[in-house]
């Protein structure tokens, strides 16, 4: 499981482990982790240009010291100090001590420094550490699109400058690195979008915290996945293995249904029920399906149901299956057809998977707003509704109405923007419900396989959503493996 704490947290295990080390031990500990990590991206230490980039405080010192690694490796070391007066004065002793350069900020420096970028083979982000906001000041600014610019490989120290470390927003100008060294724990912003994008690949040194559970945010991995997959036992029928109903699709969607089957299909429940108007396309498709012109209440027992997929304007279907005592899954047209009152009194887990622009009008809100502060967006859903929310997007995000630890899905793929694959999404974290998971891992391992799904049926070309579909049978064995 790869976790992520809030700024706050992180400095109160910093300041309890800074009280049990030597004086300096603890930066040292971080800039020995940045150094080695600089000295694999430069691969040849020997006769490289590097350039600091240097704020105040102990995110400018973590970037000073590992300068006085490289320089005593024969790197060619020039510190560009922003803040002259406030550099972290053991760092620069340090790095003058191996031989390394500085200029400070003033007159001619802007013209100075850009030219030291522009040959420098690696540029190294200490400008602001996760305590910064609101994005870079001007002189900061330039230096971070002087880095963008050049061919240096730019490593940012913890978390890229101007990124927010607690929310994964970006509030202004901020640098781009190819790979953030952080310390310690990962950081929100470095697995959320916006933020994310900015960080490039993330290198996570061990600094000794000693850090609480829950964590702010978890990522799951392969090995958490398959913990949490359903398997059938040897006493297992279908109906042991789960039922999940589906009631998604309409005249003029009827390929809704069938997507939202096929994901069903492949999660891991024991039989799908369908109930909608597109029952003969579904069973042209999907013989196995169990199919039922009654309506959701008179279809037969299921253990959990999805609907809202193609459903058009027909509120009747939703309102029939949100008064089920069983899990529920709401997408699509479903989430702009379901009484939020209703939502909340539910005595049965309920699941909401809107994508941004759904989420924006649940809340009120444009779609640029939930998109730049996903975090903050997936807990007021949570909280408005009462329900488990998955925030579909370049990083998906599970949230529970209580508050707690926030996953988020690290196999996301762009390949996945096509129409159609939210609905086999919808199927497939609807028939993990029904096989006995929780909204938060049925949310959470849905978006996993899904985002790996469509990562193995691209491979690099266009995909659509049926591909994914048929592609969740490879996730399945590749994280079971």
């Amino acid at each position: 499981m790869r976790t992520a704490y809030s700024v706050e947290t992180v400095r109160t295990a910093e300041r309890e482990l800074m009280a049990r080390l030597p004086e300096g031990a603890l930066m040292q500990r971080a800039a020995a982790g940045l150094a080695a990590a600089c000295a694999d991206v430069l691969g040849r230490v020997y006769g490289s240009r590097v350039v600091l980039l240097v704020g105040s405080g102990d995110n400018g010192g973590d970037a000073l010291y590992a300068g006085a690694r490289l320089a005593r490796r024969g790197a060619g070391v020039t510190a560009l100090l922003l803040a002259p007066e406030r550099t972290h004065a053991g760092g620069l002793a340090a790095l003058r001590r191996a031989g390394g350069n500085t200029v400070a900020g003033g007159d001619g420096f802007p013209g100075t420094a850009q030219e030291l970028i522009r040959r420098a083979d690696l540029v190294v982000d200490g400008i602001v550490g996760i305590g910064g906001k609101g994005g870079l000041r001007p002189d900061a600014a330039t230096l971070a699109g002087c880095a963008a610019d050049s061919r240096a490989v730019v490593v940012a120290v913890d978390l890229p400058s101007g990124v927010e470390a607690d929310t994964g927003e970006v509030l202004g100008p901020a640098v781009r690195a190819d790979l953030t060294v952080t310390f310690g724990t990962h950081k929100p912003g470095l697995l959320i979008d916006p933020a994310r994008e900015y960080a490039g690949s993330v290198r996570l040194v061990d600094i000794g915290l000693d850090l609480p559970e829950p964590a702010e945010l978890e990522a799951l991995q392969h090995v958490d996945v398959a913990a949490r997959l359903p398997a059938p036992g040897a006493e297992s029928d279908k109906y042991r293995r789960g039922v999940v109903g589906i009631a998604a699709g309409s005249a003029r969607y009827p390929g809704a249904a069938v997507l939202a089957v096929a994901g069903a299909l492949r999660g891991g429940a024991g039989a799908v029920r369908y109930v909608g108007p597109a029952a003969d396309a579904v069973i042209s498709r999907f013989p196995e399906t169990l199919v039922s012109d009654l309506g959701p209440a008179r279809a037969g027992r299921v253990q959990a149901w999805v609907v809202g997929p193609g459903a058009g304007d027909d509120a009747s279907a939703v309102a029939e299956v949100l008064e089920a005592q069983v899990p529920v899954l709401v997408d699509a047209d479903g989430l702009r057809l379901a009484d939020r009152a209703t939502v909340r009194g539910r005595g049965a887990p309920t699941l909401l998977t809107p994508h941004a622009g759904e989420a924006a009008a649940l809340l009120g809100v444009s779609r640029e707003s939930v998109e730049g502060a996903r975090l903050a967006s997936v807990r007021e859903l949570a909280a408005r509704y009462g329900a488990t929310v998955l925030l579909k997007g370049s990083t998906t995000l599970v949230a529970d109405p209580g508050g707690g630890v926030v996953r988020v899905n690290p196999t996301g793929t762009a390949w996945l923007a096509t129409a159609g694959s939210g609905d086999v999404l919808s199927g497939l974290a609807g028939s993990l419900l029904a096989s006995g998971l929780s909204a938060l891992d049925a949310g959470s391992v849905g978006a996993y396989l899904h985002g790996l799904a469509g990562r193995l049926a691209a491979d690099g070309a266009p995909v659509g959503a049926h591909d994914v579909a048929e592609a969740v049978r490879d996730a399945w064995r590749d994280v079971t493996g």
